[in-house]
């Protein structure tokens, strides 16, 4: 099922520009992974060694943080949102 996948500022530069895209996939992992099919480069920036989000990477599904959902096997319905949010430091 098609997903738009909201992109940060700081990413758009490995997605040609784009601030949204249309993914395919059943989770929010696949949708990811969709995304790298896409455009190469794309997860060494979410993903870590491990293949688990980077810790200053935050996932939004529908305004809901995936880690407090199913993490990556989020399912997802068609027409959600995605977005990557990488995460703000400061004091």
């Amino acid at each position: 099922m098609t997903v738009k996948v909201r992109i940060p500022t700081q990413l758009r530069s490995l997605t040609s520009g784009l601030g949204q895209i249309d993914a395919e996939g059943e989770t929010v992992g696949q949708v990811l992974n969709d995304v790298n099919r896409l455009f190469p480069g794309f997860n060494e920036r979410v993903f870590d060694e491990e293949g688990k989000l980077r810790r200053f990477v935050n996932v939004f599904l529908a305004d809901e943080d995936v880690r407090f959902l199913d993490g990556l096997e989020t399912p997802v319905k068609s027409d959600q949102v995605i977005s990557v949010v990488p995460a703000v430091a400061g004091g």
